[in-house]
């Protein structure tokens, strides 16, 4: 924050106002007192939002001088305004938050790697990058994998931050390339530090390197408090075994717990009717019934989100939100998929979550569907029935398109043979059951050769695709199966949605409890990250089942192993 113009005021009256012009500004941040100054204008500094400076000229006039200037520009010092957002790396403690310090975080290259865009989701805190870490990110640039691409990206923000035109030693405003939310500095290690690790620990390895620059740091710019970001639980581990303040990147986290995901479910108090009865306004349409409420409950709904009324001795309610005005809302009645009339393609729902499912699946207003559950929830079976009933009877879309994330479980067993579907082939696994159990369903009287015709025209409007070369494809009326989503990235996701042309639904199944790729969790998923950012949009819809039905074994292997 700058200062105010020069002033031209009397000294009285600048003392009145709160600026004490007896006193200047030292090195490590306080005031000390001087002799009383003439009624000559005060001469207007520069101001730097995280430490004072001295003046530049002096600073550029040797080695000493610069190191000194770093010093100085990373002492503590309060910083002009603290914003109330918490860090991405963790929420901001009281103290902070009165005081007003800023941070000193030190990146691993494992972040930069992870999130290009981690240098500017620091809000006012000051970031470090020791030399180490560049030499790595040259090291992993090379390639066509995600982390590759990542690389690139980093060094390519640090180039457009280097080329500000303003002095390395004095920090880079990371607000300067348009990211307004980076009210830090960045700082590269441009001089050797006095590094002391203790012996057993292998000087020429870089993670020790990086431990060491935290620890030199730490002892430099106390009181301030220098904290190590990194992916590397180890390498968090030796940090809190040396004493030096770590934590974990968080930013990439869309949810701290996955048990707060957003299940698409609401239970209706047990006194709902009471409460709310007399103002309920309700009308036919169709076979639909819809209610307007109003009411407590409201506040806490969201578009397409399904809720229900179970009571004994009292009529049943299970509607979605279809409308949310001001302190209303309207629910619109579901359509039964239990009763074996409303069946799809042979599958009628066993329990309420499956309905409710089933209801989004079926709507031809829903454009994305996602659903999540347990092994044998019946994910796969009744987003393959609903896709052949709209292709097949409906004709609403023209043909269904498979892919999941090729992730082994075990072992890799090496390259396979091929074209794209062949390869595809052993992945596809679970669509083999499930079309075996549909085509048996649908052609069970018609004898062997009825069950053949059935299979040949089924697999006739399956195509099954591979991830790899989704890349700039755009796909019309089109009924899109995401299987295994929980093992996609947020970027992974970003890319499959991002095809979806005209006409055409999106369905994301996945089970949170079974991610297999290594760098993700419960809340980094891309599927936790699809859930949380579509909720509430009229065009989507999520649904947590909760209960299996493939079998009593299943079901009581996924509750007690």
């Amino acid at each position: 924050m700058p200062l105010p113009p020069a002033p031209t005021q009397r000294a009285s009256l600048l003392s009145q106002a709160g600026l004490d012009v007896t006193s200047k500004p030292t090195a490590s941040g306080t005031r000390k007192n001087t002799a009383p100054a003439d009624k000559t204008p005060v001469k207007n500094t520069r101001f730097d939002p995280v430490g004072a400076a001295p003046d530049v000229t002096e600073q550029r006039s040797s080695k000493k001088s610069r190191a000194n200037a770093l010093d100085t520009t990373l002492q503590a010092a309060p910083v002009a305004t603290v914003t109330t957002a918490t860090s991405p790396v963790t929420k901001r403690s009281n103290k902070t938050r009165k005081s007003g310090q800023s941070k000193l975080f030190v990146l691993d290259t494992n972040v930069l790697m992870h999130d290009p865009m981690c240098l500017f989701r620091f809000e006012e805190h000051d970031i470090f990058l020791p030399m180490i870490v560049l030499e790595e990110l040259d090291g992993h640039k090379k390639g066509m994998t995600e982390v590759a691409r990542n690389a690139r990206q980093t060094s390519r923000s640090l180039d457009a931050l280097a080329a500000q035109g303003t002095d390395i030693s004095l920090g880079l405003s990371l607000d300067g390339t348009g990211h307004t939310d980076a009210a830090g500095k960045l700082f590269f290690q441009t001089q050797t530090l006095d590094v002391s690790l203790p012996s057993s620990l292998p000087q020429g390895k870089a993670d020790n390197q990086i431990l060491g620059v935290v620890q030199a740091l730490g002892q430099r710019m106390a009181p301030r408090e220098v904290v190590l970001v990194s992916k590397d639980i180890n390498m968090r581990v030796k940090a809190r075994a040396l004493g030096l303040a770590a934590e974990d990147y968080q930013n990439d986290k869309v949810l701290e717990d996955g048990d707060l995901l957003y299940a698409g479910v609401m239970a209706l108090p047990t006194d709902f009717w009471s409460r709310h009865g007399k103002a309920v306004e309700s009308w036919q349409q169709g076979s639909h019934t819809f209610y307007r409420i109003s009411g407590p409950v409201v506040p806490s709904l969201l578009i397409n989100q399904f809720v229900y009324f179970e009571a004994p001795g009292e009529p049943s309610l299970y509607a979605r939100v279809t409308e949310i005005r001001g302190k209303t809302a309207v629910l619109r009645t579901l359509k039964d998929f239990t009763h074996l009339k409303n069946a799809v393609w042979g599958v009628t729902t066993r329990n309420r979550e499956q309905n409710f499912a089933m209801n989004l699946l079926t709507d031809p207003e829903v454009d994305f569907v996602t659903l999540a559950g347990t092994a044998g929830t019946g994910k796969t079976l009744m987003a393959l029935a609903a896709g052949l009933t709209q292709v097949l009877d409906d004709r609403r879309y023209t043909e269904i398109i498979m892919t999941r994330a090729t992730v082994s479980v075990g072992e890799d067993i090496g390259f396979l043979p091929g074209t794209e579907e062949e390869k595809m082939g052993p992945w596809m696994g679970a669509l083999d059951d499930n079309l075996e159990f549909l085509a048996k369903g649908d052609g069970g009287n018609a004898g062997e050769w009825g069950r053949a015709a059935t299979n040949e025209l089924i697999r006739s409007r399956i195509k099954i695709k591979s991830m790899n070369f989704m890349r700039g494809r755009t796909f019309m009326n089109k009924y899109v199966i995401i299987d295994e989503a929980q093992n996609l990235t947020p970027k992974q996701m970003k890319t499959l949605i991002t095809r979806a042309g005209p006409g055409t639904k999106i369905v994301c199944m996945g089970n949170l409890a079974q991610i297999d790729t290594p760098y993700l969790t419960e809340g980094s998923s891309g599927l936790t990250y699809a859930v949380d950012r579509f909720k509430g949009w009229a065009h989507g819809g999520h649904i947590t089942l909760a209960r299996g039905e493939r079998s009593r074994l299943a079901d009581f292997a996924s509750e007690v192993l």
